[in-house]
């Protein structure tokens, strides 16, 4: 089974998000935990959160996190460093109380300090962070990144020098984004291409770290470093990425969700979830 799905929003309670999914045939879901564009947020109702278990169950979702991009982690502004710290705390919480695998985050951006600072920020920022959560069950999944401007994150070597240097490796995953890979200088388009890109990654960060996957075409093409998610096969990645990717024995059991472009109505979702479906070369029944 291919845990295949999308981004769900989560307005009106986080428990509909769960049903949004289950209406387009999602198997596995990724969602905010709280509203991105505030650094804080009510507590969660013990009502919402009993009704959210309760679909997910009843479901079968797979259902991850994915924190604020407000959140930098890397900056060298040491109050909006630590408001940083503050706000992952409260969504690794979230998570927490929401019976959660992984919070997915980008690393943050250097804004001028020097990637190597901005790297040993992020490692420091996440060692307090593990410090201080109460529950070490939720496990944060550092995206790779396009590599826009001071953006950290967009090179293999970025997230493993951000493992080496934690107190706590074995609370890190990576999150592999087929856009931002792409964008960031790693071809995907050709088997040969595919082979190498997943064969660095292992080699500097480990395959075993990798727990799950954002399935988005690229507007940009290959190393233009544009953060811009286009529908599967529509884009400068093209479907043969898509197939590689799909059809690898070693990512068959990841939760792998869309973050392309769509409307209330979801129809997006439902047409680049049934092309991703159609590449899948097994006899398995993936409906």
């Amino acid at each position: 089974m291919v845990l295949l799905g999308a981004h769900m929003s989560i307005a009106g309670g986080i428990d509909k998000s769960i049903l949004r999914g289950l209406r387009i045939g999602c198997r596995a879901i990724q969602i905010f935990t709280k509203n991105t564009n505030q650094w804080r947020a009510k507590p969660l109702g013990e009502e919402e959160v009993w009704r959210f278990k309760e679909n997910r169950q009843k479901s079968g979702m797979f259902v991850f996190g994915h924190t604020s991009y407000l959140i930098n982690l890397g900056s060298p502004d040491e109050d909006l460093w630590q408001k940083s710290v503050e706000s992952f705390l409260l969504e690794m919480d979230r998570c927490s109380a929401l019976g959660l695998p992984y919070l997915v985050t980008h690393p943050g951006a250097h804004l001028g300090a020097g990637e190597d600072v901005g790297l040993a920020r992020v490692a420091r920022a996440l060692d307090e962070i593990f410090e201080r959560a109460q529950d070490p069950s939720v496990t944060v999944l550092l995206e790779i990144t396009a590599g826009q401007g001071s953006t950290l994150g967009c090179r293999f070597e970025h997230l493993a020098q951000i493992i080496e240097a934690s107190s706590f490796p074995e609370r890190l995953g990576i999150c592999f984004d087929t856009c931002h890979a792409f964008a960031a200088g790693y071809d995907l388009r050709t088997p040969e291409a595919y082979a190498k890109t997943f064969s660095r990654l292992d080699a500097l960060v480990g395959l075993g770290r990798l727990k799950a996957i954002h399935l988005n075409d690229s507007r940009g093409g290959l190393g233009s470093r544009l953060d811009r998610h286009e529908h599967i096969g529509l884009g400068r990645l093209g479907l043969e990425a898509f197939r590689l990717l799909l059809n690898d024995p070693r990512l068959r059991r990841l939760p792998m969700v869309l973050e392309t472009p769509k409307g209330n109505d979801m129809k997006e979702d439902v047409q680049n979830l049934a092309t991703l479906k159609s590449l899948i070369l097994t006899e398995e029944n993936e409906d």
